[in-house]
């Protein structure tokens, strides 16, 4: 099974087990004064908990093959004309947030509107002084790192898609 299809297969179980727990509360009891709607409906009902509870099982045993195939399939991305090699779980946590973060830290650097040189007097027998403004950082460096950030998560996105369809499921 691929990546793609046990994700698919786990949203298909989550609609069944919620279809298995509406008739378990639909038909779990009823009035002496009516009819059951199954031959044995106590029966039925105990198969329906026991279905749902091997749902739930497949369920989980689908995610943990996810999962353990995500932490331990490695994939490298090419970004900002380096490869850069991580786990699929590294990547989707680059993609859910943290490249994000570090596109708002670079974001965080700006040259604060000062005009290129201010003139002052320190005194009033001193001469004027030229005040600079001093940048500690690279503004080309900056600006690439931001391009880069803003980038990443859909440059994750498109590899993890072909990821997904081709990587098989480890048991």
């Amino acid at each position: 099974m691929k990546i793609i299809e046990g994700l698919k297969k786990v949203k298909d179980l989550v609609v069944k087990a919620e279809d298995l727990r509406g008739k378990i509360s639909k038909y779990c009891a009823d009035l002496d004064c009516e009819s059951p709607v199954y031959p044995d409906q106590r029966k039925q009902v105990s198969e329906w908990l026991q279905a749902h509870s091997d749902v739930l099982k497949e369920i989980l045993s689908i995610r943990y093959r996810i999962q353990k195939t995500n932490v331990n399939h490695e994939v490298t991305i090419e970004l900002g004309g380096k490869h850069v090699t991580k786990s699929i779980t590294e990547w989707i946590h680059r993609r859910r947030d943290l490249a994000v973060l570090e596109q708002t830290a670079w974001k965080q650097l700006s040259e604060k509107d000062f005009k290129e040189a201010y003139k002052t007097k320190l005194t009033v027998n001193s001469p004027e002084q030229v005040i600079k403004r001093r940048l500690y950082f690279d503004p080309l460096e900056r600006d690439t790192k931001i391009e880069l950030f803003r980038n990443e998560p859909s440059v994750i996105d498109g590899v993890l898609e072909t990821v997904n369809a081709v990587t098989d499921l480890m048991e």
